[in-house]
């Protein structure tokens, strides 16, 4: 098979290759995915829209939009506006997402008999203040910020944050400075970029650097007291008033001669450097 491919210098959309050959798709689903990504952000279009302007007909679309959403690349989500207005607000990833219960609205339970007055549900609102995260995310937190405010197209809000939060904990916990963070971050960011969140997740799961070893233990112990060496942790000898330190003095101008002859007979290969 001969593969031609063209330098385009405007209207393209870069694609992972993972999401072009994803198996578990069909290509009908493969293809409306790629069709989604390479719209601008801010797109509204509907499944039936999306069937009326090609040639699908709406279950085959149905049934693409499933498959997408069961593969973690397509999610709607039923938020409330400011005004009290509750609408639906599709998401489109170009790397799967976890699976997660995406927040929906229950359909309105019937009114008790006699009373005439309808249970009208409780609707999550985004706007409500969070729950104070702890010490440690707040820290990875900001660690993730600091590593990414370099590249202005990697926006993210509080609420992503957090839930990279855990994986950018990790690195931390094995080592990784900002430095390295935003090394294993930045570089080769796909253009156009269309979930920063999703980026930033695969990368910090595919690039976590493996558990760094524990340095290996001293080869040597030192006397607790005076610090001089000793062949096993504790104290040594002389300490211990088993026996007196004889410091040898004044041997050294009668080793200097012997030790320089032999340095230099062996480098010129005359013989050994040390004798036995």
């Amino acid at each position: 098979m001969q593969i031609h491919r063209s330098a385009h210098a405007r209207s393209f959309t870069v694609l992972p290759n993972g999401l072009l050959q994803d198996r578990r798709l069909s290509f009908t689903a493969r293809g409306l995915l790629a069709d989604l990504l390479s719209r601008p952000n801010g797109w509204r279009e509907d499944g039936r829209q999306m069937a009326d302007t090609s040639t699908q007909g709406r279950g085959a679309v149905r049934r693409a939009l499933k498959e997408l959403k069961d593969a973690g690349y397509y999610r709607v989500d039923t938020v409330r506006l400011p005004n009290g207005t509750v609408r639906s607000e599709a998401h489109v990833f170009d790397t799967p997402q976890l699976t997660s219960a995406a927040p929906v609205v229950p359909r309105p339970a019937a009114g008790e008999r006699g009373t005439g007055r309808t249970v009208v549900p409780s609707v999550k609102n985004p706007a409500e203040e969070p729950t104070l995260p702890d010490e440690q995310t707040r820290k990875a937190v900001a660690t993730l910020f600091r590593a990414i405010r370099p590249e202005p197209r990697l926006r993210l809000g509080e609420a992503e944050a957090r839930q990279l939060a855990p994986l950018v904990t990790h690195w931390l916990e094995r080592g990784c400075s900002e430095a390295e963070l935003a090394h294993a971050l930045l570089p080769g960011l796909p253009q156009p970029m269309h979930s920063p969140a999703a980026i930033l997740r695969d990368r910090l799961q595919r690039k976590l650097p493996p558990e760094r070893s524990a340095p290996p233990p001293a080869s040597y112990a030192e006397c607790g007291r005076c610090h001089d060496p000793v062949p096993r942790p504790g104290i040594c000898r002389s300490c211990a008033g088993l026996g007196t330190r004889t410091p040898a003095v004044g041997t050294g101008a009668a080793a200097t001669p012997s030790g320089a002859a032999r340095a230099r007979a062996a480098l010129r290969g005359r013989g050994p450097l040390v004798t036995a």
